[in-house]
């Protein structure tokens, strides 16, 4: 009775698999030509780059070295010169917001007043923040380690304010300027408690 009864759900399955539509072939995948280049930096020297694909790893560490995968599991190297870039990544590069700069200005010993070199170089701040369509300032104040911390850390900061005010006055907006002081915390140069270090007494200025 049992076989009786699924004898027709076998047939019909049967007939469904026979009238199937066949599976369409999946396309072909496009051809791979992916190019990485390490671009030299405005200043210093260049970082590296590690390109890995399939198992495989190439680290790049000179300016304009390049690592190309065409084929599956290789990795071709080699160098581009600067107009095979342009050519490549133009449009990607002039699509990027222009690079961070920084500036960094020393005041005397234990006061929030500016060496005089320094006074003399706020005309570089301002003309880099004019060059810029919608800029970004960040001043940072610091200290050598002179005196207690409390009063460093005023000291910072007003050092920074110095700063601001000084950029204010030629003109640039005050609420494009963020401020903050860091006291004695980070040192350019290591120095003893209690050293006048004059290249800790610093405000540094970054522009973005």
């Amino acid at each position: 009775m049992t076989s009786t009864r699924l004898a027709p759900v076998a047939l019909a399955l049967l007939a469904l698999a026979g009238c199937a539509t066949p599976a369409r072939e999946a396309a072909p995948a496009a051809p791979r030509d992916d190019l990485y280049v390490l671009l030299p930096p405005p200043a210093g020297s260049p970082g590296a780059l590690a390109v890995t694909h399939e198992g495989s790893e190439h680290v790049l560490t000179t300016p304009y070295a390049a690592a190309r995968i065409r084929t599956p599991g290789r990795i071709d190297v080699g160098v581009v010169t600067p107009e095979e870039v342009r050519r490549d990544f133009g449009a990607a590069l002039d699509a990027l917001p222009p690079r961070s700069t920084s500036f960094i200005f020393y005041f005397l010993e234990g006061r929030d007043e500016l060496t005089p070199e320094s006074r003399r170089e706020l005309t570089a701040v301002s003309a880099e923040i004019a060059r810029r369509p919608a800029p970004e300032v960040v001043v940072t104040g610091h200290t050598d380690r002179v005196g207690g911390q409390a009063f460093n850390d005023t000291l910072s900061l007003q050092r920074a304010e110095r700063v601001r005010a000084e950029l204010v006055r030629v003109g640039i907006p005050a609420d494009r300027i963020q401020v903050e002081g860091r006291g004695w915390r980070e040192p350019l140069y290591p120095a003893p408690d209690g050293v006048a270090e004059p290249r800790n007494r610093r405000v540094e200025v970054t522009v973005r």
